[in-house]
């Protein structure tokens, strides 16, 4: 069942939707301000409710009527995009109302102006495609959309309004999924120059560069030649790594009373930097020193964010698990930069209905399953012991032989609980083994 505060809310923005009929242009724009800010304070559920298929239909409406102009409609949901993108709240309304095909009409039309294009309202229409889709992109848009965005972001403006149309620009680059193919020449020099100017001269806000990075690193899944570039040139693991080391410091800090439910700036930023590196992880295959550094810096953040950030916990357990499924980075890593130490007090405080415990018994499925594939690569026998006898050992540190092979009845839950996620193996040995 709905609740009242977000039915009162939808009637609202409705109610200022329909005012806007009888409004000029330049009357409509406190309206779309009071819309804006409504979306500003909107949580997770408020926005998936409110933003709704009849919402965009009924922007669609008001364009196709001239009851609305392009500007003031793009402003209106540019705006709405940028708060989706930023909180990464998943939302379908847009896709399956009839404002897509609309709007990717409009950028193919404003293309095929050539000189008589206004970029400015391609740039727009761009941006408000890119931050509300939850889809793969057609190589037709990406053509269109990705070099224009890159224009903007290559500006070197530090005025405020151009540094906000830098960041929305980036944020919508980064929202094109990695399983979209983008050609390097398309994309590579301008964003390696727009890091480089950065690092040169830190021109870009905090968001801005992560965006950047999201962008880039989400390329690695079709394009994996540019990750020597990414590691060396880019200096990608230095500065993810300062990035982390920063907000886990902060992530602890209480809220004041009236910003409790709130995601703080911080707590967006470092899901953010998560994903990111989940990615990473999951498609990288050099193998250096401050690569395996990363490890250190998730377990610095997954304990300041136990107590009260259980999101931030488990998106951290989640990375962790990618690294361990990746090759390029050995177990004796996981071991020796706390990572097994710090997953297995998670699994110990998290309750049996929190998806942490999940979690944490799937990093340990991984770590045993890369043990299993050693014995099958013919790695030596005494090594493969002495890496399960440390992990066993981690274990007893944290918590008593008993209390481990406890959880059997956790693996029964887990499992009924997360059935179209992922199936648990129900041998306690699959997850810890003695040497």
């Amino acid at each position: 069942m709905f609740k009242r505060k977000e039915v009162i809310i939808n009637e609202k923005i409705f109610g200022l939707l329909s005012d806007m009929e009888c409004c000029s242009a330049s009357e409509q724009k406190p309206k779309i301000k009071e819309i804006n800010d409504s979306f500003y304070k909107m949580d997770r559920n408020e926005f998936d409710f409110i933003f709704s298929t009849e919402m965009c239909n009924e922007i669609n409406k008001m364009i196709e009527e001239k009851k609305m102009n392009l500007e003031n409609a793009l402003l209106l949901l540019k705006h709405i995009g940028y708060i989706k993108e930023l909180h990464k709240f998943q939302s379908g309304s847009f896709k399956f109302s009839l404002l897509p095909e609309r709007i990717e009409k409009m950028i193919c039309e404003e293309f095929q102006k050539k000189d008589g294009m206004n970029k400015k309202i391609l740039v727009d229409l761009s941006e408000c495609y890119l931050l509300l889709i939850e889809d793969f992109i057609t190589n037709d848009l990406i053509v269109i959309c990705v070099p224009y965005l890159l224009k903007v972001a290559l500006k070197n403006e530090e005025n405020e309004e151009a540094q906000k149309e830098l960041e929305i620009a980036l944020l919508a680059l980064s929202n094109i999924g990695q399983f979209t193919k983008i050609p390097n020449e398309r994309y590579f020099n301008e964003i390696k120059e727009i890091m480089q100017y950065h690092q040169e001269h830190l021109n870009l806000t905090r968001f801005a560069i992560q965006f950047a990075w999201e962008f880039l690193i989400n390329r690695l899944f079709f394009d994996g030649s540019e990750e020597e570039a990414i590691a060396s040139e880019l200096n990608f693991v230095e500065g993810a790594r300062r990035e982390l080391e920063v907000l886990s410091k902060c992530v602890y800090l209480k809220k004041k009373k009236e910003e409790r439910g709130k995601e703080t700036k911080v707590e967006i930023l470092l899901m953010i930097w998560l994903k990111t590196l989940e990615i990473y992880f999951r498609y990288c295959r050099l193998r250096n020193e401050e690569f395996v550094g990363f490890i250190d810096s998730l377990v610095k953040v997954l304990r300041a964010a136990r107590e009260n950030k259980r999101e931030i916990s488990y998106r951290c357990i989640y990375t962790l698990r990618e690294a361990a499924k990746n090759e390029s980075v050995r177990i004796d890593d996981l071991l020796r930069e706390g990572a097994v130490e710090a997953v297995l007090e998670e699994f110990h405080q998290a309750t049996l209905n929190d998806k942490n415990a999940f979690e944490s018994l799937r990093f340990f499925d991984s770590v045993s399953r890369r043990l299993k594939k050693y014995a099958d690569d013919e790695m030596e026998e005494e090594e493969r012991k002495e890496l399960k006898r440390k992990i066993f050992e981690k274990m007893e540190e944290v918590g008593p032989e008993d209390n481990i092979m406890s959880c059997y009845e956790r693996l029964n839950f887990l499992n009924r609980k997360y059935l179209n996620i992922y199936r648990l193996p129900l041998n306690i040995s699959d997850y810890f083994v003695n040497a």
